[in-house]
């Protein structure tokens, strides 16, 4: 890892009958549009969307990193994130995310172990951890049978 701090810059751009274009030196373009929630088309990713991706996108990474600095042993990992919008003190916001998720692991693995480092992942996520709203895990540890 780089010394902190680390920059992140994107631009946003776009024109009244278009979808926001969003870049980033070096990566490929994204296109937004407000949710149907909000009159949108609902067609493209929203602000609300990229939210809820990038608190599912940085558990599974920040698990990855902790499995392998762990030295576990596990076939897969997959998380359903839902994020919940609502209106709280006058102010519209997320209110809560509620992560979903399954680790596969071999047989011989210890459950206990390997959901240490689920919540873990949860507890380091940078992303939630920049956030206001709760987080609440519920997780699952499944034995992958030996073929």
């Amino acid at each position: 890892m780089q010394d902190l701090p680390h920059h992140y810059a994107v631009a946003a751009v776009t024109r009244p009958d278009d979808h926001v274009q969003l870049s980033s030196k070096g990566l490929p373009e994204l296109y937004s549009a407000p949710p149907a929630e909000y009159g949108g088309p609902g067609d493209a990713w929203s602000p609300e969307t990229l939210l809820v991706a990038a608190v599912a996108d940085c558990f599974v990474l920040t698990f990855k990193g902790i499995a392998r600095a762990s030295k576990l042993q596990w076939s897969s990992v997959s998380c359903n994130v839902e994020g919940i919008l609502d209106r709280q003190d006058n102010v519209t916001q997320f209110v809560s995310f509620r992560i979903r998720a399954t680790l596969e692991v071999p047989e011989g693995t210890d459950d206990a172990r390997a959901e240490r480092l689920l919540e873990k992942a949860e507890k380091s996520c940078l992303i939630t951890n920049s956030m206001k709203a709760p987080v609440h895990l519920e997780s699952g540890v499944r034995v992958t049978e030996s073929s």
